[in-house]
């Protein structure tokens, strides 16, 4: 396999001298971020529960300006995920970044959600989440100083039938970003989350139901699925010094799917011709 070695956004160089930590790097935005993040110079190590994925994104990797290494970990371990920050602070002696894009869900009416379904979700992607935010501080950013956590979450905010549990995690990490923003500010530790929408990546178009699939775009107002190095490039932003006045807050990348769903007009309420109808306003006298 071949990549592109280098950045279309950013100067070479950007990340050179960092170290960040990717979760879900095997696949995806995680795997996209991740080699972001070493064509711009960083030393990236990259986690994930499959070994197999991890190893493609190395072979991605190599012959890039930074570095990629991997490890497969469960992030709802405790254990595992002190030893792997642990880790990473002994051979790199220092973390700037934490990504925390690992997570999952499935696709199910509420009623038919068993309390174990919900139950590994609310592990997977808010325990999980904690449990790798809280090594990274306690471990490098509190005693070095500083870094930056962001955590990847999900849009729409208004509602997210078919996906209660989902919805309900990624709300707790939102806030558990915010409430981070303030309370860990005093050790110069930035937190964000990144809000995303409906991306085109792989698992999205073969593990959803083609119906789902087939009507993606039709929901989003821009008119089409985001591409995985669009979030990509944000991490990159606020990982480089332009982020680093960014904190507590949610950044929501979409399409507009946030505001609205699907293109406006609406074919219900629109002209003849397809433009938004308006009032019609008698003339002044």
């Amino acid at each position: 396999m071949t990549e592109r070695t280098h950045s279309r956004i950013f100067r070479e160089g950007l990340l050179e001298g960092q170290v960040c930590v990717v979760s879900g790097a095997g696949s995806g935005l995680g795997r996209e971020t991740a080699l972001e993040l070493v064509r711009l110079g960083a030393v990236v190590v990259g986690c994930g529960r499959r070994e197999e994925p991890l190893a493609e994104t190395a072979e991605l990797a190599a012959g890039l300006a930074g570095s990629f290494e991997r490890e497969a970990i469960d992030i709802r371990d405790e254990e595992a995920v002190e030893r792997f920050i642990d880790r990473v602070v002994a051979e790199h002696e220092r973390l700037d970044v934490l990504v925390n894009n690992a997570g999952g869900q499935f696709l199910a009416p509420a009623e038919t959600i068993t309390p174990k379904g919900f139950r590994t979700v609310i592990e997977l992607n808010v325990q999980g989440t904690w449990l790798m935010t809280h090594a990274a501080a306690t471990k490098a950013f509190i005693p070095q100083g500083g870094g930056k956590v962001l955590s990847v979450t999900l849009s729409p905010h208004n509602g997210m039938p078919g996906m209660v549990h989902s919805g309900a995690a990624r709300a707790a990490v939102e806030n558990m970003m915010r409430t981070l923003a303030v309370e860990w500010a005093r050790f110069g530790i930035r937190t964000c989350a990144l809000a995303a929408g409906q991306f085109a990546t792989e698992t999205l178009l073969t593990k959803y139901p083609q119906v789902v699939v087939d009507n993606l775009e039709r929901s989003i107002p821009i008119g089409r699925a985001g591409r995985a190095e669009e979030m990509a490039w944000l991490v990159a932003y606020l990982a480089s010094p332009a982020g680093d006045f960014v904190s507590g807050t949610t950044i929501t990348i979409d399409g507009a799917r946030d505001n609205w769903a699907g293109p406006w007009p609406p074919e219900a309420i629109a002209g003849d011709s397809g433009e938004p109808v308006a009032e019609e306003r008698r003339p002044k006298p």
